[in-house]
């Protein structure tokens, strides 16, 4: 009589039976590698910088509007470090994140925004615009021209410049007083410290990684159930419970790995957030191979497989985009199992958090995880029996 097999020993030989499934299947392995190559492809072409200078053109130049109404100023008693900081006009935007681009003409700017090389916007003033605006005329023409593409409010802004400029030469004081510029700045200050596009696309980057793997998974489990495969396996020794772990592991544990092998090789680990990270994959791996437990057992054939992959996970995708163009999200994407998911990775890679920080968002994946794993092992145990 033979002695009766450990469950361990069960559950390492339905692990080596997916991995071989797993390995023949040639269009997800294929599919699998050409996402890992295209994500880290795509992350290297990002910019790895933001420019935060406005490129502004300006017709005269600051020299000659300065030289054609140095006479007026002189008369007028402005003293002479005044003139020589109108001249230094374009050094001292500079430092304030404005380039000044000069043309001696207005039709030479005009083709030069036309063109689109630099400049997108730019204001044509008269010769004599100082010298008029210091005799207080009131009716002075001043042109804005703008690419098409350029926003209205960009547009806008420009135009309330020249205003502002014009009133600071007559003399004039504001109407409004405002406060200093740091009280009225909410949440943390990126001036100077603008996160570049290839840094905010990284926890898509990390998501895509974690949806594919759901794809492959849930085909190997609509594979299983169509060919009857599980009611084979029930014949041997394994249970239901040991097939239905077998599953979870190797899911989790194959999206776990390309995950955190796309986080490395994109350089997203820190000594202060390795453990943050990691953890978080490891709940991201649970979620998406619970979803495809419940897509496979779902699907009745290829195309229906897929057709619930789909339904179940890329909505899951939705506060990526939140997260990648920021602004108010609405109020039923802040319930979507990824949004404290990637609010965690966001949070680490991006805004350098440490697990202090995270730990609220980092639960609530988690309860996410097991509630979703919950539901992806009842669905599927009730399709094994029901073959």
């Amino acid at each position: 009589m033979s002695a009766p097999v450990s469950r361990l020993a069960i559950l390492l030989a339905l692990l080596r039976k997916e991995l071989l499934v797993f390995s023949r299947d040639k269009l997800y392995l294929f599919l699998t590698a050409l996402t890992l190559v295209i994500v880290v492809a795509f992350y290297h072409l990002l910019p790895d910088a933001v420019d935060e200078t406005i490129t502004v053109g300006l017709s005269p130049s600051v020299q000659n509007l300065v030289e054609a109404s140095a006479e007026s100023l002189a008369a007028l008693g402005v003293p002479e470090a005044s003139i020589a900081e109108l001249r230094d006009a374009p050094r001292l935007a500079q430092e304030q994140g404005l380039i000044l681009t000069e043309f001696d003409t207005a039709e030479e700017m005009a083709a030069a925004i036309e063109s689109g090389d630099e400049v997108q916007i730019g204001v044509a003033v008269p010769p004599d615009f100082v010298e008029r605006v210091l005799a207080g005329e009131r009716d002075i023409e001043v042109t804005v021209y703008s690419q098409a593409a350029v926003p209205s409010e960009v547009q806008a802004a420009m135009s309330g410049f020249i205003r502002e400029i014009a009133r600071q030469l007559a003399g004039e004081e504001l109407p409004v007083r405002f406060p200093a510029e740091d009280l009225i700045i909410l949440g943390p200050d990126r001036m100077g410290d603008q996160i570049p596009l290839r840094d905010r696309m990284l926890p898509m980057f990390a998501l895509m990684i974690l949806l594919m793997e759901s794809f492959a998974l849930a085909s190997l489990i609509s594979v299983e159930v169509l060919q009857r495969t599980a009611s084979a396996v029930l014949v041997t020794p394994a249970r239901v419970s040991d097939m239905l772990a077998a599953k979870a592991i190797f899911g989790s544990g194959l999206a776990f790995v390309q995950g955190m092998f796309v986080l490395a090789v994109l350089g997203a680990f820190t000594s202060a957030n390795w453990l943050p990270l990691t953890l978080t994959m490891l709940i991201g791996a649970l979620i998406f191979t619970s979803l495809a437990m419940v897509a496979g057992a779902a699907g009745k054939d290829f195309m229906g497989q897929v057709f619930y992959t789909m339904g179940f996970t890329v909505p899951l995708l939705i506060p990526a985009f939140a997260i990648l163009f920021p602004g108010s999200a609405a109020t039923w994407v802040t319930f979507l199992p990824t949004w404290p998911l990637l609010d965690v990775i966001v949070g680490v890679t991006v805004y350098d958090a440490v697990l202090a920080d995270v730990w609220p968002s980092m639960l609530m994946a988690l309860a996410w995880g097991l509630a979703l794993y919950a539901v992806g092992l009842v669905v599927l145990r009730k399709k094994v029996h029901s073959l």
